[in-house]
C-alpha cells in the first residue's frame, strides 16, 4: 500500500437535526464503505495520507464532526456530548451507505465517539467493524479505573492520570485560550505533533479552520470526561473491534484497554511503536490493519497478523509470524531457523546449497514446524529481488527477516586479489543490503512493523591483521544497520545487529586464505577449525541470542563474552586496540 495519489472528493452536506455535517466521499460508491472519523483538534484532513491507500478498494468517507471544519458550529457545551456525536455518525452512515453496514476507522475523540455508536443497539445492523486508534471507550476506562483501585492496583490508574493531566487545563473555561495560544498555530502544532510522533511536520495536514477547531473543540472534554468517569455505564458491543494501540501515546496508556475483551467479545489488539497521531505517521499501518479486518469478515480467512492480534487466542511466542532467513542451510542460520520454528514461526529459508536448505527444512518438519527451502545467491541483486517476489507471492510479507548468509576470508591485504575482496563484500555486505532492499521495503510498505536481523561480527569493531576483507564487510554491515535502524524507526521495524565472536561453525573450515598454497590453506582451515571447536561455543547459543534480540528489541548484540568485552573496550580505548592490532597477527 504505497499509493499516495491525491484523489478528488465528492462533497455534500448531511443534515442531522439542526446540524449540517460536511461529508467527503472517495472511490467507487458501490464498494464497501469505510467511514473515517477524526478527533481533536483535527478535521477530515487528518486522513489525507490514509484515504489514497483505501480508496482503490473501498468507498471511503470522511466528514467534519460537529463544531469542526465546515460542519455547523455551536457554543453550547451540551451539543458536544457523545450521544450527539454518535447520532451524527449514524446519520452520515445512513446517507452514504443506506443499504449496507459501514466499517469505521476512527482516531482520538473520533474513536471515543465511535465507541458510543458501536455500543448502541443500531450498531448491529449499521456497523460491520470498528478499528479504534488511540481512543478508549470512556465508560470502559472509568470502569477499569474503579476496578483497579478496588483491587489495590494503583500504578495503572496513576500513570493514566498523569497522561490525562492536560485535560484539567482543557476543561477550565477561558484558560486554554490564554495558556495554549502559542501552541494553537498551524506551524507550532505541526512541529509539536511531528516531534511527538517522530515524523516530519510535512506529513501533518491541518484544516483551514484549525485555529478555531483547536479551542472550540475543547468543549468535548468538558461535556464528557467527568460525567463518564464519575458514572461509567455498562456498554457492550457485538461489532468486531480492532484496537490500534500506540506504545508512545502521550494521552492514552495501553493498560487502560486491558479489560476491553469483557465488553467486545470479538476483539483484536495491535500494539505499535508509534505516537498518538498514527494517521499522520503510520498511514500504511492503519490502511493495512483496516483492510485485513474487513477482508476477514468477508472471506472468513485471517492473515497471520490478524490471527496474532486476536485477543483470547492462545499462541506461541512467534506463532503466526513468517520468518525469512538466508544462509539457513547450516551453522548459525540452521540453528536460528530451528529456534524460531520451535516457537511457532513459519520459516522460509534459503542457501546457496539447496540440499543443505532442504535438510534444515526437513529437521523443522520432523519437529512439527513448517518450513520452505529455496536456493539463493545473496550476492546477486536480481536473484534476491526475484526470490523476494516469489516468497511474498507464495507465503506473504515476512514479519522477521534475518540476513545471515556470509563467508569467511583471511590473508594480508596485498595478498588478497581484488576479485576475492569483491566476492567477500558482495556476499557479506551486499547480501545484507539486497535482502533489506527487497524484503525490507515490502515490510515498510505493509506498515505493520517487524524485525530485521543483520549478522555482523566481533570483527566489525576489532581491527586485526590478515582480515581486511572480512572485517571491512562486517564493519560496513554494522554501520549500514545503524543507518537503516534510524530510517525504519518510524515504520515500527526494529533492526538488530548481531555480533558473534569465536563460534564454531562450518564457515571456519571453508574460509579462504589468500597468499598461500592450497596445501597451506587446507592446513590453516583444519587448525582454526580445531581451535574454534575447542572454544565450545556452538551456533545454537548465537541463535538463542538472536531470538532474545527480537523478543526484547535489542539493537546491538555482541554475543560471546569476548565479543561483549571487545565491544566496550574498543569504545573506550580504541588506540589500545589499534596498538595490539599492529603487533599481533592471528593468521
Amino acid at each position: 500500500m504505497t499509493d499516495q495519489t491525491v484523489i478528488p472528493a465528492a462533497e455534500r452536506l448531511v443534515r442531522n437535526g439542526e446540524f449540517d455535517l460536511a461529508v467527503y466521499e472517495y472511490g467507487e460508491p458501490s464498494n464497501e464503505t469505510v467511514l473515517l472519523v477524526h478527533g481533536w483538534p483535527d478535521d477530515n484532513h487528518l486522513w489525507d495520507r490514509v484515504v489514497p491507500l483505501l480508496a482503490g478498494r473501498f468507498h471511503v468517507v470522511t466528514y467534519d464532526t460537529r463544531g469542526h471544519g465546515r460542519s455547523t458550529r455551536t457554543d453550547r457545551t451540551d451539543d458536544y456530548q457523545l450521544e450527539a456525536f454518535a447520532s451524527d455518525l449514524f446519520a452520515v452512515a445512513d446517507a452514504v451507505s443506506p443499504d449496507r453496514p459501514v466499517h469505521i476507522l476512527a482516531h482520538d475523540w473520533g474513536s471515543v465517539e465511535s465507541w458510543e455508536a458501536v455500543c448502541e443497539p443500531r450498531a448491529a445492523e449499521r456497523i460491520a467493524s470498528f478499528t479504534s486508534v488511540s481512543g478508549p471507550n470512556l465508560d470502559h476506562l472509568g470502569g477499569w479505573v474503579r476496578s483497579s483501585l478496588a483491587q489495590g492496583k494503583v500504578w495503572g490508574p496513576f500513570t493514566q492520570l498523569l497522561s490525562s493531566a492536560y485535560t484539567g487545563l482543557f476543561m477550565t473555561p477561558g484558560v486554554p485560550r490564554v495558556v495554549l495560544k502559542p501552541l494553537g498555530t498551524e506551524k507550532m502544532w505541526s512541529r509539536f505533533v511531528g516531534l511527538m510522533n517522530e515524523t516530519s511536520p510535512e506529513n501533518i495536514t491541518l484544516g483551514p479552520e484549525f485555529r478555531r477547531d483547536f479551542f472550540d473543540g475543547m468543549r468535548i472534554y468538558r461535556a464528557n470526561i467527568l460525567r463518564r468517569m464519575a458514572g461509567p455505564r455498562e456498554r457492550r458491543t457485538e461489532v468486531p473491534v480492532q484496537l490500534i494501540i500506540a506504545r508512545r501515546d502521550v494521552a492514552v496508556r495501553p493498560a487502560g484497554y486491558s479489560d476491553t475483551k469483557e465488553y467486545a467479545p470479538t476483539l483484536y489488539r495491535r500494539e505499535v511503536g508509534g505516537g498518538h497521531w498514527l494517521p499522520f505517521s503510520h498511514p500504511e499501518l492503519l490502511a493495512t490493519a483496516t483492510t485485513e479486518l474487513i477482508d476477514s469478515l468477508r472471506t472468513g480467512a485471517q492473515t497471520r497478523a490478524l490471527r496474532r492480534a486476536e485477543v483470547g487466542r492462545e499462541k506461541g511466542a512467534f506463532e503466526d509470524q513468517l520468518l525469512v532467513i538466508t544462509g539457513g542451510g547450516s551453522g548459525i542460520g540452521r540453528e536460528t531457523a530451528l529456534a524460531f520454528a520451535k516457537r511457532g514461526a513459519e520459516v522460509v529459508l534459503s542457501d546457496i546449497n539447496l540440499d543443505s536448505a532442504k535438510e534444515t527444512a526437513e529437521l523443522i518438519a520432523r519437529e512439527g514446524g513448517t518450513a520452505h527451502a529455496y536456493q539463493l545467491d545473496v550476492s546477486s541483486e536480481e536473484a534476491v529481488a526475484e526470490h523476494a517476489a516469489t516468497v511474498i507471492t507464495a507465503h506473504g510479507v515476512p514479519d522477521i527477516l534475518i540476513n545471515n548468509a556470509g563467508v569467511g576470508a583471511a590473508g594480508d591485504f596485498f595478498d588478497t586479489p581484488a576479485a576475492e575482496f569483491d566476492r567477500v563484500l558482495n556476499i557479506n555486505l551486499h547480501g545484507v543490503i539486497n535482502g533489506c532492499r527487497s524484503f525490507g521495503k515490502a515490510m515498510a510498505d505493509r506498515g505493520l512493523g517487524g524485525h530485521i536481523v543483520n549478522l555482523s561480527s566481533m570483527a566489525a569493531y576489532t581491527p586485526q591483521r590478515g582480515f581486511a576483507a572480512y572485517s571491512t564487510s562486517k564493519s560496513a554491515v554494522f554501520m549500514f544497520s545503524d543507518c537503516l535502524r534510524a530510517e525504519l524507526n518510524g515504520k515500527g521495524i526494529g533492526v538488530h545487529t548481531i555480533c558473534p565472536g569465536i563460534v564454531h561453525t562450518n564457515i571456519v573450515a571453508t574460509t579462504r586464505f589468500s597468499g598461500v598454497s592450497a596445501e597451506e590453506e587446507a592446513a590453516k582451515q583444519q587448525r582454526f577449525d580445531k581451535l574454534y571447536a575447542a572454544r565450545r561455543y556452538g551456533p545454537d547459543k548465537v541463535a538463542a541470542q538472536i531470538v532474545k534480540a527480537v523478543e526484547h528489541g535489542r539493537d546491538v548484540v555482541p554475543v560471546t563474552p569476548e565479543a561483549w568485552l571487545q565491544y566496550r573496550f574498543n569504545r573506550f580505548a580504541p588506540a589500545v586496540a589499534r596498538f595490539f592490532a599492529a603487533r599481533v597477527k592471528l593468521t
